[in-house]
C-alpha cells in the first residue's frame, strides 16, 4: 500500500542555479547532491520532516533524462512528478494492477552522492501518464538505510525555514475522474470534498503520510463533462509550512525573493504569504499552521 508522499520531483535545467533558488526558498542546505548513473540525471535533495524535495536535471543519455528534456522543452522548469512511498514495490504493483492501472514492473535504481561517495538503492513502479491524466506519478520503495539521506540543515533560525510540505496542488477539469484515481485506485484517504461557491472552486484533499494532495477544479469550467479528449490535469503549486511566518518572510526578502504581505489563510488560524515569480517554475505558498 501507499503510505507516504515520499518526495516531489521538480524538473530543472541548470542544477546549480536551481539549488541556490531552493536554498533561498526553503532556508535549508541540500541533504544530497548526486547522480543517477543509469538514468542520465543529476539531483539535489532537500529532506524535510514529512517528505523531500528533489531537483532533477538531465546531464547524459537515458530514458529518464530524455523524458526530462522533452518536458523542459515543452513546459520549462516546474513540478514534474509525485513519488509515493511503499514498503513493497512488487506487492504495490500487483495492487495497482488490480485497481485497474497499468504499472511497470519494479525498476531498481541507484543514486550516488558525489560529495560523500554514498550510494542509495530503490525500486520504482511507474504509472503511464495516460492513466494519471497527465500528472507524473510513481511509487518508490527505498532499499537503503534512512540515515544515508540526512535532514536538510537550516541556514538560519529554524523557526523561519521550511519544516515540511503542507500540500501540493493539482488542477483538473474533471474532479470526479481525479477522485477515482487518487482515492479508489491509488488508495489515498479522502479528507475533504467540498464546493466553495464564493471562490468558484471544488476542492478535494487527499491525506498521505502527513502531507496533502489538493485537487482543485473550477465550478465555472464545465467540469466532469465526461467527453473524450478532456484536458489533462496539471500541477499548480506547492505550500511549505514554517513555524513563524514573520521570520520566514523576513528571511525570504533578505534572500532577494519578492514576497507578498502576510494574510490570513483559508483555514481559520493559519497565516500565509506568497513568493512571487514562481521560483523553480512553481507557484509557492508559505503557510504558518494553526499552533497547538
Amino acid at each position: 500500500m501507499i503510505e507516504t508522499l515520499d518526495h516531489v520531483v521538480i524538473a530543472v535545467e541548470d542544477l546549480q542555479t536551481a539549488e541556490r533558488t531552493a536554498i533561498a526558498v526553503l532556508g535549508r542546505s541540500p541533504s544530497w547532491a548526486g547522480t543517477h548513473p543509469s538514468f542520465g540525471t543529476a539531483n539535489r535533495i532537500f529532506k524535510l520532516e514529512n517528505t523531500y524535495v528533489e531537483l532533477l536535471a538531465p546531464i547524459d543519455e537515458g530514458l529518464v533524462a530524455d523524458g526530462l528534456r522533452a518536458r523542459l522543452r515543452e513546459r520549462g522548469p516546474g513540478l514534474h512528478a509525485l513519488a509515493f512511498g511503499t514498503r513493497d514495490a512488487a506487492a504495490e504493483a500487483v495492487r495497482l494492477r488490480a485497481a485497474g492501472l497499468s504499472p511497470s514492473e519494479p525498476i531498481t535504481g541507484l543514486a550516488h552522492d558525489t560529495a560523500s561517495g554514498a550510494f542509495r538503492r530503490f525500486r520504482n513502479v511507474m504509472l503511464p501518464t495516460k492513466e494519471t491524466h497527465g500528472i507524473g506519478i510513481f511509487v518508490i520503495e527505498q532499499l537503503s538505510e534512512p540515515e544515508l539521506l540526512p535532514p536538510a540543515l537550516p541556514i538560519s533560525d529554524e523557526a523561519g525555514v521550511a519544516s515540511r510540505i503542507d500540500h501540493v496542488v493539482v488542477m483538473t477539469d474533471e474532479p470526479d475522474r481525479a477522485k477515482s484515481l487518487y482515492g479508489d485506485q491509488l488508495g489515498l484517504r479522502l479528507a475533504l470534498d467540498r464546493s466553495f461557491e464564493k471562490r468558484g472552486v471544488r476542492l478535494l484533499f487527499f491525506r498521505v503520510g502527513g502531507a496533502t494532495i489538493e485537487i482543485g477544479a473550477s465550478l465555472r469550467a464545465g467540469s466532469d463533462a465526461g467527453v473524450d479528449g478532456a484536458q489533462p490535469d496539471r500541477f499548480f503549486g506547492v505550500a511549505y509550512q514554517v513555524r513563524d511566518i514573520e521570520k520566514a518572510r523576513a528571511r525570504l526578502v533578505q534572500s532577494g525573493l519578492e514576497v507578498s504581505g502576510i494574510r490570513d489563510g483559508h483555514k481559520a488560524g493559519t497565516r500565509v504569504c506568497t513568493i512571487e515569480g514562481r521560483p523553480l517554475g512553481v507557484p509557492t505558498l508559505i503557510i504558518e499552521p494553526v499552533h497547538d
